[in-house]
């Protein structure tokens, strides 16, 4: 009995060592998210628009490489599947902040279809309050010096060879010009201003526009003529005109560097091409078996001509598409209660891309709302609607709205507190982007598409994305030029040719970024094989999506251990 006693006693303090030893690496954790979380790198009232100097991005970077050395000797087995999520989590985003100033990404702050000033109309919202109407102003009168610090590091880029190729720029003027207008009303800037909150008294409205009629004249049209004065007579002589990110100063580690950020994977450049390859060839076969479905009598390049140029399947009016896609939306709203257990409480609304942005814009995005008072948007891009056809359209919504980046997005948003505050806006594209391509093939079982050519267009969705493994590692790895690149995707998608250049444009620009879409949803479909597989008939597709959804984004390799856990944990059991 004593030596039963001693043992029990042994055990007990054993088991309360390893629980304070555990609670202990917790709390150190838990130290270190807070400095993250709390720390401030500048002041919003100072400056309203953010900080965008290279001493901020370097003092962000030792700040984070500190934070990096503590988290570093923490040890993940100690600690609960939550915190050891959180450890991996914050290790990453910790690491791009380092990589952002070692590679010097911020002299580099354009893409194709974006840049420091095409972020500016994401801040044009309808104002709710006298308060947003304030904040609102701050951000116009803070436009010049925004304008002014992205110019001095774009400048700097200039100087060290760290700029975007020449050929992306074609019709990059309508992102500057159009913004030139000659009555300030017209401005899209000002556009809030139009419908005023009825809360305001008429003195106030007054009062605020004249600061608005002071801000558009002084703060946002002079500093737009100052930035078409910048690429019309400085950027665009001088940038580089090269291809691939592989040309410029430590380019291929750059690149590598890229892809291991975007996968979440260590995968070379050629590994992914060779896996695009096989996609492309998959797929191909599939789209084939629909063209004999519709008896279709041509060839496979005469199918995709027939879809680019017949009129029956494109809108007549930017209405025309908008009323269709929100007609979409509302569909796989009424299927989402089968396949998910838990929905957000954000609803979203779906509008056209602003045409400030439209011409250089992708065919569609979801935009996260800005306050809590705004609802998610989903964009469909209305300009040029012959290069917009109705027949992926199914596809489109199901990825930017529902069961896409709307749902997703918005149920990492609302995370339970047992959930850090950095992971609540937290993204990673081989998760957000995998799960949006992923979410394309799940409208196919909610029987969204209904029409072989809708089933047509999924698959040339799932193409496009297949092509861009081959394309992205082709334009920045193995010296592939862009009619290379156009030429691949005219070939093997139904893509319109507008789109096409679109999105070579927009692959020449951010490298890596593009492959993250096919790589994330080819493991979210091999994961899910595995758990249907493995657990037969109990298989529960509402619980399998929990178990991915559940911890907010995550990487792929997380990802992999979460579905593992739970096919384990079904199988005890049954």
């Amino acid at each position: 009995m004593k030596g039963f006693k001693l043992l029990f006693t042994l055990s007990f303090c054993f088991f309360s060592f390893q629980t304070l030893f555990s609670q202990q690496k917790s709390e150190e954790l838990h130290n270190v998210i807070e400095q993250v979380q709390d720390h401030k790198s500048y002041e919003v009232k100072e400056f309203p628009l953010g900080l965008y100097t290279e001493d901020h991005y370097r003092r962000e970077s030792l700040f984070a490489s500190e934070q990096l050395k503590k988290v570093n000797l923490l040890n993940a087995s100690e600690m609960s599947q939550t915190d050891m999520i959180s450890l991996e989590l914050l290790k990453y985003k910790l690491q791009e902040t380092i990589d952002t100033f070692e590679y010097k990404l911020y002299l580099n702050p354009l893409l194709s279809d974006a840049g420091f000033h095409l972020s500016l109309p994401y801040n044009v919202t309808q104002l709710a309050d006298y308060s947003q109407v304030k904040t609102y102003l701050n951000k116009l009168n803070a436009i010049p010096e925004y304008v002014g610090q992205h110019l001095i590091l774009l400048r700097k880029g200039l100087e060290l060879g760290i700029t975007q190729p020449k050929v992306i720029f074609e019709g990059y003027e309508s992102t500057y010009n159009d913004q030139l207008v000659k009555n300030y009303k017209d401005s899209y800037y000002y556009s809030p201003f139009n419908d005023l909150p009825s809360g305001l008294s008429e003195s106030q409205k007054d009062s605020v526009l004249d600061a608005a009629e002071k801000a558009i004249k002084k703060s946002v049209l002079p500093e737009f003529k100052k930035i078409k004065k910048f690429f019309d007579k400085e950027y665009l002589p001088k940038t580089r005109t090269s291809l691939g990110v592989s040309e410029i100063p430590n380019g291929p580690e750059f690149y590598q560097n890229r892809l291991n950020y975007y996968t979440t994977l260590d995968l070379t450049a050629e590994e992914i091409h060779e896996i695009g390859l096989k996609e492309v060839a998959r797929i191909n076969t599939e789209m084939k078996q629909i063209i004999e479905e519709v008896n279709f009598e041509g060839t496979f390049e005469e199918f995709i001509l027939f879809l680019r140029t017949d009129p029956q399947f494109y809108a007549n009016t930017p209405e025309e598409l908008l009323k269709e896609a929100r007609n979409i939306s509302k569909k796989i709203d009424a299927q989402l209660p089968r396949f998910f257990k838990k929905l957000p409480r954000k609803p979203y609304g779906v509008t056209s891309v602003p045409d400030a942005i439209a011409p250089k814009y992708t065919t569609g995005r979801y935009i996260s709302p800005q306050e809590d008072t705004q609802p998610g948007y989903y964009w469909v891009n209305t300009y040029d609607l012959p290069s917009r056809p109705l027949y992926v359209l199914p596809s489109l919504t199901a990825h930017e709205a529902v069961p896409g980046h709307h749902l997703q997005i918005s149920l990492n948003a609302e995370l339970g507190d047992s959930i850090p505050k950095f992971r609540r806006r937290f993204y990673l594209s081989a998760y957000g982007e995998g799960w949006g391509l992923y979410s394309e093939f799940l409208a196919e079982e909610m029987g969204i598409y209904t029409t072989p050519y809708e089933m047509f267009g999924k698959l040339t969705y799932e193409q496009w994305r297949a092509c861009r493994l081959v394309v992205d590692t082709g334009i920045h790895a193995l010296g592939w030029t862009k009619k290379q690149a156009v030429d691949f995707l005219r070939t093997n998608t139904a893509l319109s040719f507008h789109e096409i250049n679109t999105e070579v444009d927009r692959y020449i620009s951010w490298p890596g970024q593009a492959v993250s879409y096919k790589i994330g949803e080819l493991k979210i479909r091999e994961l899910r094989k595995k758990a249907e597989k493995e657990l037969g008939e109990n298989f529960d597709i509402r619980d399998f999506h929990e178990v991915i959804l559940s911890q907010g984004t995550v990487t792929l390799a997380i990802m992999e251990k979460l579905v593992d856990d739970y096919i384990q944990n079904e199988k005890k059991i049954q």
